[in-house]
């Protein structure tokens, strides 16, 4: 398969993809300039499968957009700014450099959600909403958007928490980032959610009021970050016990009872590590400039590393699976490792054994969809589908 027939198939050339987005074709037959392609990988056979994978599943995402523009759920703007971020970062690049109608709708719904204090949200869970639907409009064009991300970024600054000390005591949600509206609460999820946002729409920076940014306090988002590790050296919370099995692993907050994943050892609740978390941890980590060889780092990549699969999210069974996979290529890619070191002196092809599963999970249609656990809305085909499409896309070029 020639690299422009790729192009075609992603914009509607083939039968899946042809119900009203537009091809190349006519463009490229008259030698007018096209998206550019990545290089060739080292295994071309598995690209070509990611290819078609991702081009059957945008197919089927294209197929579920209401007629006024959103996806699954007007709202939950974030719904749709997954779905959208993966038509523009689709591996030719060609959807990005050309919107077709339904896109440049879909951001056109986006845009509809921003609300006066700079939040892009419906009626809750401001903070996820932002900062999914943030990543969105950046991708798509931070030029265009710049004024929108930059009230948003201030938006996502403001949601950082402080809190008096009690006591003496400081808050051990202090410096972390919740869902935006659910009271006093910091989870990793969405601190690492914000992060990303913050991070990767500072060039639209450039040129402002720095101190107009009101930047985050990173420094607080870091601290807030450790007191979430299974790591003694790094965190003095109560329930930290340096036992193997979770050393260095991440947990959803800082709070004993407050955890999606606990155990019960001599009476007491015991957060346990498990994989999305850790994963995300590992990710904000980076986005806070930490360095490869931070214990902190290598603690919780060891930890990854102990308890690589991709049969299940580590820790919690098929619960959040395929937020799972969307952490585990993200996190990995950002990182830049091209193998993971197990134990035994052994390494996995994450990227491999990622795709080849991804694949073997997509319906005839295109879609995806835990079959064994819909917690955390995974029953939903088009969450769960954006979820693959940019695990797959993130790794494209790499396998």
């Amino acid at each position: 398969m020639k690299r422009s027939t790729f192009i075609r198939l992603a914009l509607g050339a083939s039968a899946t993809m042809g119900a009203g987005l537009p091809s190349l074709a006519p463009a490229i037959s008259r030698g007018e300039p096209t998206a550019e392609v990545p290089p060739l990988a080292k295994n071309r056979s598995l690209q070509l499968e990611i290819e078609r994978s991702i081009e059957k599943g945008l197919a089927f995402l294209k197929s579920r957009q209401d007629p006024a523009g959103f996806w699954s759920s007007a709202d939950y703007p974030a719904l749709s700014g997954l779905v959208l971020l993966s038509f523009v970062n689709e591996p030719s690049g060609a959807i990005k450099t050309k919107q077709p109608d339904f896109v440049e709708k879909g951001y056109g719904y986006l845009m509809s959600c921003v609300k006066p204090d700079g939040g892009i949200y419906g009626k809750v869970l401001a903070n996820y909403n932002t900062s999914v639907v943030v990543l969105a409009l950046n991708a798509a064009d931070p030029e265009k958007y710049g004024d929108t991300l930059r009230k948003a970024r201030a938006f996502l600054v403001g949601q950082q928490n402080f809190y008096p000390r009690q006591d003496g005591k400081m808050n051990p949600y202090e410096g972390g980032i919740g869902y935006g509206d659910d009271g006093p609460h910091s989870d990793v999820s969405n601190t690492a959610f914000a992060l990303e946002a913050l991070r990767e729409t500072r060039a639209v920076m450039e040129g402002h009021d720095v101190a107009a940014a009101n930047d985050l306090n990173w420094d607080a988002a870091l601290a807030f970050l450790q007191r979430c590790q299974n790591l003694p050296k790094a965190n003095a919370q109560p329930w930290v016990t340096g036992d193997p099995k979770n050393l260095g692993g991440f947990i959803y907050t800082p709070i004993a009872g407050d955890n999606h994943a606990e155990d019960d050892m001599d009476g007491k609740k015991v957060p346990r590590s498990y994989g999305s978390m850790s994963y995300s941890g590992l990710l904000s980590y980076i986005y806070a400039d930490l360095k490869k060889d931070d214990p902190r780092v290598t603690a919780v990549y060891d930890w990854l590393g102990r308890n690589y699969t991709v049969e299940e999210n580590p820790g919690l069974g098929h619960s959040g699976l395929f937020y799972y996979y969307h952490a585990m290529s993200k996190a990995l890619s950002t990182y830049g490792a091209d193998t993971l070191a197990l134990a035994g002196g052994k390494s996995a092809n994450w990227r491999h054994d990622l795709a080849l599963k991804l694949i073997d999970l997509q319906a005839s249609e295109g879609s995806w969809v835990n079959a064994h656990s819909g917690r955390w809305w995974e029953k939903d085909p088009v969450l769960v589908t954006s979820y693959a499409v940019r695990a797959l896309e993130m790794m494209h070029a790499g396998v």
